[in-house]
């Protein structure tokens, strides 16, 4: 199994989920894709996070995103999950969940628990940690964060990244830290002075390899 980094294509596969069979690579299409993982169905707090992703779905959906998220339990399980999941949270999860009983996708992601011995199903197979892979429209993976099965995510923070990705892809830019959508962005040391005088007129060295500027419509 090759090993997914930055920058590799994300592998393709076929799954059946809550909203029936997905072939990975056609359902992105032309859009972006956030596949992650979840340990199991009705566990704590993965029932906190599917329902704050599908709070946020709109916001990816503005960003031409599309969620896909991951269990290892069968379809009915994670279909009657969802229904759990709206009475405690009020928000209904209308993205597919795929079914990963056979540990296929999880594989092939590396998303199997390694450090946990305890995280398992009850015919004792690893449970997922929750991962999170963020894939641009050609198939490329973006980001790669893994977080253990204790510590729940922050779905802002995978928006912003989000916002960061799409925003250096179309202006050619860097984002620094804490950056959020309006905030001055960093212009690369590959970009000269001369080049960046005329690409961001506004732009403000306070270092020969640290310069800030503001997005404006000169850079639009």
């Amino acid at each position: 199994m090759p090993t997914l980094r930055l920058g590799s294509t994300a592998p393709d596969f076929e799954a059946q989920t809550t909203n029936g069979p997905v072939k990975f690579h056609e359902y992105i299409g032309d859009s972006w894709a956030i596949l992650f993982s979840h340990p199991a169905a009705r566990t704590p707090i993965c029932s906190t996070e599917l329902p704050a992703f599908a709070k946020l779905e709109p916001e990816f959906t503005k960003r031409g995103v599309k969620l896909l998220g991951l269990s290892v339990d069968p379809v009915e399980a994670n279909s009657s999950w969802i229904d759990d999941m709206e009475d405690i949270s009020g928000t209904r999860v209308k993205f597919p969940i795929i079914s990963d009983s056979d540990r296929k996708v999880s594989t092939l992601y590396d998303m199997l628990d390694q450090q946990d011995a305890t995280n398992v199903d009850t015919k004792g197979l690893p449970l997922t940690v929750r991962s999170v892979f963020i894939i641009d429209p050609s198939k490329k993976i973006r980001l790669i964060l893994t977080y253990p099965a204790s510590t729940g995510r922050n779905t802002a923070e995978v928006l912003r990244v989000v916002d960061s990705l799409q925003t250096g892809d179309k202006h050619t830019i860097a984002t620094p830290i804490n950056w959020v959508p309006g905030d001055d962005v960093v212009i690369p040391v590959s970009v000269s002075d001369e080049k960046a005088k005329t690409l961001f007129p506004k732009f403000r060295a306070i270092k020969p390899y640290l310069r800030l500027t503001p997005l404006g419509t000169e850079s639009k």
